[in-house]
Order: C-alpha cells, then structure tokens, then sequence
C-alpha cells in the first residue's frame, strides 16, 4: 500500500502538529482527476472521529478506537482515487447541556456523575431534579422512554467546543486534507449537538426534535446529498451511540428504499462501542444492526474491495 511519507501509523491516537502543507503537496502530486468527474461517486462519512472519542487521554475515550482510526486513515489513502467526497461530523458540546452533571442535582444539591442513568421515575420522584429548562426537561425524560425507548445517560464532559478534545485526530486531519486536494474536493464539516436541551447523537437529527433551533430538525438537506452518491461508507465512533443512530436515522428516512439503502457500507471494522459497567452497548447494538441486515443494509471492512 502506498502511504505518503509524513505518515506513521504509530503516531495514530497521538496528539501532534499535523503535517498539513506536506499533506496537500503530497495529494496534489498525485495529478488525479478531480471528483467531479468521477463516473462511480463514492462517499465516505466520518462520525465524530474527534481527540476526546480517539484518543487514550480522551474525556470519553473508547476502547478500540485508535485502530478505528489507523483503518481509516489508510483506506483513504489507499482508495483516495476512488473516493469522491468525505463527510465529517464534529460532536459539539457546551457546559451546560441536558447530558451533563451541570444540569441535573439531587435534594443534597449534588450533581450526578457521569455513566449516571436519570429514569423519568428518578425525576418525577425528585432524586433528580433539572437546574435549567425544568417544564421541557420534565418532558424530555418522559419522551425519551415513552417514545425512543431510551433513558437519560450523563456523560463525562467532552468535545466542548474551544477544548482540544473537540477537534478531530491528527492524523485523520492529514488523510483528509491529502484526499481534498488530490481530488480537488472541499470536506463537509457537519456541526452537531450544540443543543443544550437534547441530546444529539445521529449527525442528522437530535433524540428530541427543537423546532426553534437550526439543528433541531432532520438534516433532510444532508440526506438528499448522499442519496446522490452511487456508494456510501460509514465509520467513526462511537459504534454504540452515534455511529448507531446515525445509521437509524438514514435507514427510518430511506425505509422501503431498497435501491438507496442497498447503497450503503457500513465499515464494520472502523468503529467500536462505548464502554460503561454494567450495560452491553455491543450487544445492543449487534442487534439493532441484524435488524437493518435484514432490511438490506450491507457491512464492509477496511481490506475489501469498494464496491
């Protein structure tokens, strides 16, 4: 495999001053056509690939993710030609998010910590009790089971925006900026999850829709976009959370839409699942996944073929 020469597979998962002007000489010596003329458009979508998911060091680091990376970075410089556009989503948090210890304190005024699971009973009771948006966040539990079947999860503080974990791992960054400027293509940075009141995890909607917010809605506009492409990859982590309802979300807008849906690669070896005692997220979500397979949702790994 042909690898520039600023790259060191050892350095992935390191933070690092990334080798952006040798990694556009580098693309942009390759003298490839431009995307625009490919005949097979080919999409890569990168969710939330960023320091703190990546990274050891990272505030909610999951395990597996550096070789995620690594997989990566070398299938694009190894099919560089083939790919005509990447995507990639930034999960960007605040301080003071629904998600955080920040919003929520118990009758001893402490905040939960993180991996704590608030039940809408655990509200409705006052064990926990929300410091901000009380009426929508009363609500918000309540929607959450009734409606997505799904509980509150605190979270570590992580990706706020500003902080060095919000950005995406060196070397990615240089994979694509050496795709970008050997096929003359601009990535899309999809900003997600700046909603204080939702949580946000598939990079097309929030859990709970906020119709007064420019991210509260269904990127329609975004699903359009990759509905033109002939293929569509999709990595990144984390598998169990935003890797997972961005795929939901894709095959709820696409449902029925077996020449769309028979479009996708899931690159199943280019994303892993959060970790937390006491919840299978893997096997919760393998099983989430068998029912999209039965819908015809294909998977792929990095060593294959495109196609």
């Amino acid at each position: 495999m042909f690898v520039p020469a600023y790259y060191d597979p050892g350095k992935v998962g390191t933070a690092y001053k990334a080798h952006i002007y040798d990694a556009v000489d580098a693309g942009a010596g390759l003298r490839l056509a431009s995307a625009d003329s490919d005949k097979r458009r080919v999409a890569l979508v990168l969710v939330d690939m960023q320091r703190d998911f990546v990274h050891r060091d990272g505030a909610l680091y999951v395990p597996g993710a550096i070789d995620d990376c690594r997989r990566i970075v070398e299938w694009i410089y190894r099919h560089v030609a083939a790919i005509s556009k990447i995507f990639v989503s930034l999960d960007s948090h605040y301080p003071l998010q629904i998600f955080f210890p920040t919003w929520w304190r118990n009758p001893d005024d402490q905040h939960p910590p993180p991996n704590t699971v608030i039940t809408a009973e655990d509200v409705h009771a006052g064990r926990w009790q929300p410091v901000y948006e009380r009426e929508w966040s009363l609500k918000y539990v309540d929607q959450l089971e009734n409606q997505h079947k799904k509980q509150l999860m605190i979270w570590p503080f992580h990706t706020l925006v500003g902080t060095s974990g919000h950005s995406l791992s060196p070397a990615l960054y240089e994979a694509i900026c050496y795709h970008s400027a050997a096929r003359q293509a601009q990535p899309e940075l999809i900003i997600k999850g700046e909603i204080a009141k939702t949580e946000h995890y598939s990079i097309l909607e929030p859990e709970v829709k906020v119709a007064d917010h420019p991210q509260g809605q269904l990127n329609v506009k975004l699903l359009g976009e990759l509905e033109q492409f002939d293929l569509v990859y999709i990595a990144g982590e984390a598998k169990s959370h935003c890797v997972l309802e961005t795929v939901n979300s894709v095959m709820r807008h696409f449902r029925g839409q077996l020449d769309v849906i028979g479009r996708l690669r899931i690159l199943e070896d280019a994303m892993s699942s959060v970790l937390v005692p006491g919840i299978d997220f893997e096997a919760m979500t393998n099983a989430v996944f068998e029912e999209h397979r039965a819908r015809g949702l294909r998977f792929a790994t990095t060593d294959e073929v495109i196609g």
